[in-house]
């Protein structure tokens, strides 16, 4: 079944604020639905509720227009990052971009900024440590930025040093992310970067202690962090546990290590993520090495099988 909507029906939705108010209460919907259920699902709906909201702009009156551009960009950067998380850089670079067109156009430079520490996402899982500095400095020499937004590029500028062994480089953008965020203000609009992590910059310097070769530190800073992350929140959990995961294993706690991987499994096959896949193969291999330990030996079977599946 298939109808259309009259291009003065379409004028006559756009004018009206209740419009970008449900538009607005959709984009939380589905960024909930994004932390629980895999790209393929989420996917479809944001694409079509962006295209949905740049029609209504290109009908509607000034005030309105802006309004519903911006906010069909943040659609379309929630829509890069579900591309990225199914494995399709190429097309969340294309969103990114379009994220940024109408960012502009909607005079939000806010999203145009926090777009460079989205590309530096990408970036760091191609393990490219120099680009991923370079992003996220190019971010934070935006000084009309909110502090948020400056804050989450320093955490991603901490990571990108961590990838290439920089202690120092890497604490002191941790620093600089902990003293920004402890000073963001509140700003309208729905929130850019995660919701579900309550310390970002703690978070992530439990990734970057991993990444540096400090396993039983990472182990310490992540539990605290992990444990606090929602119980709904199965993106970020598998996200973040599997990275905890990791650092057990790291530090030669293999039955932790292995005793959490099976309980993420599940969250793990659900969410379908490309980024997480990366760590789960990090795990997989890691664990090889006991592959006589008994843990090891009940577990890697189910590890293997879902790195086959379609589902990561």
């Amino acid at each position: 079944m298939g109808f259309t909507l009259t291009g003065q029906g379409v004028a006559a939705t756009a004018a009206e604020q209740p419009a970008v108010d449900l538009f607005r209460a959709l984009f939380e919907n589905l960024r909930t639905l994004a932390q629980t259920a895999s790209p393929s699902v989420v996917l479809p709906s944001l694409v079509t509720q962006t295209d949905a909201l740049r029609n209504l702009a290109g009908s509607a009156p000034e005030r309105t227009r802006v309004e519903l551009l911006a906010l069909c960009a943040r659609y379309a950067e929630l829509t890069g990052w579900m591309a990225q998380e199914s494995g399709n850089d190429q097309s969340a670079l294309w969103w990114t971009r379009l994220a940024v067109d109408l960012a502009t156009e909607g005079h939000d430079p806010h999203l145009v900024t926090y777009s460079l520490v989205q590309r530096a996402l990408v970036t760091l899982y191609r393990e490219d440590a120099a680009q991923t500095i370079d992003l996220s400095r190019r971010a934070q020499r935006d000084g009309h930025a909110p502090g948020r937004v400056l804050a989450l590029a320093a955490s991603r500028e901490a990571q990108g040093h961590a990838l290439a062994g920089d202690h120092t480089g890497c604490h002191r953008a941790l620093d600089r992310s902990r003293e920004l965020f402890a000073r963001q203000e509140d700003n309208e609009g729905p929130v850019l970067g995660t919701t579900t992590v309550a310390d970002v910059a703690e978070m992530t310097a439990g990734w970057c202690l991993f990444e540096l070769g400090r396993p039983a530190q990472a182990v310490e800073v992540l539990e605290k962090q992990v444990e606090a992350l929602p119980a709904t929140a199965l993106r970020s959990r598998a996200r973040w546990g599997l990275r905890l995961a990791l650092a057990h294993a790291a530090a030669g706690e293999v039955d932790q290590a292995c005793a959490l991987a099976e309980r993420l499994l599940p969250a793990v096959t659900v969410v379908s993520s490309a980024t997480v896949a990366v760590d789960l193969r990090r795990l997989t291999r890691t664990l090889a090495r006991w592959h006589t330990h008994r843990a090891v030996h009940d577990l890697y079977p189910r590890l293997t099988a879902a790195l086959r599946s379609e589902a990561v």
